[in-house]
């Protein structure tokens, strides 16, 4: 779950990270006001969406004057930003974040994430920093260090502060910076985020270090554990066809293909994808059937497949363990054919548990599927029957 740059602020703030001073605001004359009571020679007005890029898309506004704030904040309500990062489609303003502009000696550019591959917790920090800085670590313009810090435990010292001599810091900056990664360090484990990004980082003239951008990812998956976190969801930044599908117990996620593919077990979804595509067809989405799904959770996903206009024919690929026998899935089928009033080439290939009753189910809900004996066979027939309905459109 990415968060906006204002909640990712406050949440820092927590942690003891300094932050320049300022709030989010939904209205021009909240943005004069709270410019007012600043007090500050300059604000910056930042439109809140989350997603980085935004000052190089006009975004982001540096003004002298309360009512330059309120002006500013009226042209980026409403608008939407369409950055690098956001694709064609971009985010809708609502909310800006407006606060003290600071002057900064020096900038820095310091995150923290988590690396999939290691399950190593790795600090990456860099000299300079800049909104354009993976472009310029990319062209060689920049150079950013690495430090590998382990899953768990306390960091030696030493070693932060031997990363923060090779940033060219001086002996009191390399104590400030090794509090503020081990404040950003803590912040990442208790909130189980997997990334943790200050760019720039400020040097200001009486030696501080200032979040002048913060960019936060929390873990979706760790969220029960946060009920106040999952407040700070944004309903536009998360696809609600797939924060649905969660309520019911799926795992899904949209493709642009054409063939609606439902399987019980991840790793045999990923399998299904790769045959599909091995057979050249293209899955219009990944769907996970979970053990705890009911026939009506099923239900709700094989809607959202007939629901889909682009889908032409769907593929049931499921294996019935213990938890999840196949008769769930055959009624949840049965049900959404029913409730949608849609029907389209459905292929299905059953084994394991009640395997043989599902299909005595699919019977009885009048849902005429076309059973095969194995993966392969049943990847190729849907394939096929995408491509022929595609043929006739």
């Amino acid at each position: 779950m990415k968060l906006h740059e204002y909640q990712a602020k406050e949440l820092l703030a927590r942690y003891g990270v300094l932050t320049p001073r300022g709030r989010m605001v939904e209205a021009p004359r909240d943005a004069r006001r709270l410019a007012e009571e600043l007090g500050a020679e300059r604000f910056a007005v930042k439109a809140q969406i989350p997603a980085g890029g935004r000052g190089q898309s006009g975004g982001v506004a540096l003004v002298t004057s309360p009512q330059a704030a309120a002006t500013a904040t009226q042209q980026l309500l409403g608008r939407r930003l369409v950055t690098n990062q956001t694709g064609s489609a971009g985010y809708a303003v609502d909310k800006v974040l407006v606060e003290e502009a600071l002057e900064p000696s020096a900038t820095l550019y310091l995150s923290l994430l988590i690396d999939t591959a290691t399950a190593s917790i790795v600090i990456l920090a860099g000299p300079e920093g800049s909104g354009d800085i993976e472009e310029r670590v990319r062209s060689g313009e920049a150079h950013v260090e690495r430090l590998e810090t382990g899953a768990g435990g306390e960091v030696p010292r030493k070693d932060i502060e031997a990363l923060a001599e090779r940033l060219g810091l001086s002996r009191d900056l390399q104590s400030a910076f090794t509090t503020l990664v081990g404040q950003l360090r803590t912040a990442l484990i208790e909130l189980d985020a997997t990334l943790i990004e200050i760019n720039p980082l400020a040097v200001t003239t009486t030696g501080e270090l200032v979040a002048l951008d913060a960019k936060m990812i929390l873990d979706d998956n760790a969220l029960f554990r946060h009920p106040d976190l999952n407040a700070l969801r944004d309903d536009e930044d998360d696809d609600k066809i797939e924060m649905g599908a969660q309520d019911h117990q799926l795992n899904y996620v949209r493709l642009d293909g054409d063939i609606g593919i439902a399987v019980n077990g991840a790793g045999l979804g990923l399998a299904t994808l790769d045959m599909v595509h091995a057979a050249n067809g293209r899955p219009a989405n990944f769907m996970d059937i979970r053990t705890t799904a009911t026939s009506l959770d099923v239900a709700h996903g094989f809607a959202m497949l007939l629901e889909n206009p682009s889908v032409r024919s769907i593929l049931v690929n499921v294996h019935g363990g213990g938890m999840q026998p196949c008769d769930i899935i055959a009624d949840g089928l049965g049900i959404a054919m029913r409730r949608t009033g849609r029907s389209c080439p459905t292929i299905v290939r059953l084994a394991g548990n009640n395997a043989e009753y599902a299909r005595f189910r699919f019977k009885n809900f009048g849902c005429k599927v076309i059973d095969c004996p194995d993966m392969w066979t049943a990847v190729s027939r849907a394939v096929d029957a995408a491509q022929s309905a595609g043929a006739r459109q």
